[in-house]
């Protein structure tokens, strides 16, 4: 089946993680996306060393450039070389979308900002992901995800301090590069479809700053209404719901209990934690009286929880109509019968036969699965899709020639 943006051209010209997952995400619901790098030096995610992985992985698997660029086309051209330049205009002529992370004054020398790119394809639309924004002091700064999300944009801030009161890093790589990429991709649809309806082919800006701002909307809000500057802490036995709370298993596992309507699933939760006393002390018998107690039921939950291991739990919980979840491991969402189902992890094979399963965009269509392909070489498809551009081939080896493209 097709996907809803089958027959689009994009035309990314980015690097590292927030906009090539974009770019991923329109991959995975149809687009052709072509990724511009230089031809000497490719996108430097190529090389990056995260968290001690090596990029090569096991058995050679990038996978650091394998989710974000899977299944594009890459096209080795020196931008700044004036054949290269004008090869990535020709591109420019047959694409539906231009998407770039560049700084504004790179994007300046180069001769591809916004009204360069008009020039060449007024219809285009034109995505920009920048740390700061467009406008403001700071529009033209650099910015990455550990920097304008976690740290400016107050998500480190809405969390727990560590040890000694230092702010926690990131639980992930690229933990803000990734929301902002499927902000990015849906931006750009919504964008394709004002063209489609009006004719006007906008310009989309998402920032880092402005994904976590939104990431963390309500405590954004509530600081200003409520005169806090990070999330209060709070001792979890204070909780006026004791059905709202994490819980440690015999095992040293975790469950995550989200009663919000506790009082609906009280009497079937006790009978399932074969503890009669939930419903018959006084204490705990209603939301109001826990709120009340709430450190005793807390306590006495902890008691329960902990007398068991976390198999034990997903047995007697696992026909509970309220909502409930273990804390999985990484490795575990391989094997949740959910993500199967789904199809939230499909397999591609690398350049080298290995099988390797990526994290699939979160939407779907009609239901269908998305399905993935390895992200291309560096500089895989600069001839073909140039001589398909209308570029012919002496000309192509002419630029080949003097570094103009790979």
């Amino acid at each position: 089946m097709a996907g809803p943006l089958e027959g689009i051209r994009v035309i990314e010209v980015a690097s590292w993680m927030f906009i090539p997952s974009g770019g991923s995400v329109l991959v995975d619901w149809g687009a052709e996306v072509l990724k511009v790098e230089h031809p000497e030096t490719g996108d430097p995610q190529r090389g990056l060393i995260t968290s001690g992985l090596l990029p090569g992985g096991p058995d050679g698997v990038n996978f650091m450039v394998e989710q974000p660029n899977r299944g594009k086309k890459s096209i080795g051209i020196d931008i700044g070389h004036p054949d290269g330049h004008e090869a990535l205009m020709t591109l420019v002529e047959t694409a539906d979308v231009f998407v770039t992370n560049y700084l504004p004054p790179v994007r300046r020398k180069l001769g591809i900002d916004t009204d360069d790119i008009k020039a060449r394809n007024p219809d285009i639309v034109i995505a920009r992901g920048s740390g700061q924004g467009s406008q403001g002091p700071d529009a033209e700064k650099g910015g990455y995800d550990g920097a304008s999300f976690w740290a400016r944009g107050g998500v480190g801030s809405a969390m727990p301090t560590g040890k000694d009161g230092w702010p926690q890093g990131q639980p992930t790589p690229a933990f803000g590069d990734v929301m902002g990429g499927l902000t990015t991709a849906g931006a750009i649809a919504a964008a394709l479809v004002q063209r489609e309806r009006t004719g006007h082919a906008p310009v989309v800006d998402v920032s880092l700053l402005a994904t976590a701002m939104w990431q963390i909307s309500p405590m954004v809000v509530a600081s200003r209404l409520f005169g806090f500057d990070r999330l209060p802490s709070s001792d979890r036995k204070l909780s006026p719901n004791p059905g709202v709370a994490t819980y440690r298993t015999r095992d040293d596992r975790f469950i995550s209990l989200i009663l919000l309507q506790s009082d609906k699933h009280w009497a079937e939760f006790a009978q399932c934690l074969a503890a009669p006393d939930l419903v018959d002390d006084p204490r705990f018998a209603d939301s109001t009286a826990r709120a009340e107690h709430n450190t005793a039921c807390i306590e006495r939950l902890d008691e329960l929880f902990g007398a068991h291991d976390l198999d034990h739990w997903k047995q007697v919980l696992a026909d509970f109509s309220g909502v409930w979840t273990p804390f999985q491991t990484l490795g575990e969402l391989y094997d949740d019968p959910q993500v199967i189902a789904n199809g939230y992890l499909p397999t591609m094979t690398t350049g080298g036969g290995q099988d390797v399963q990526l994290v699939a965009s979160p939407a779907q269509f009609d239901e269908a699965h998305i399905t993935v392909q390895r992200a291309p070489e560096h500089g895989e498809h600069t001839e073909v899709v140039l001589a398909e551009a209308g570029i012919d081939w002496d000309r192509l080896a002419e630029m080949k020639a003097s570094g103009a493209i790979l």
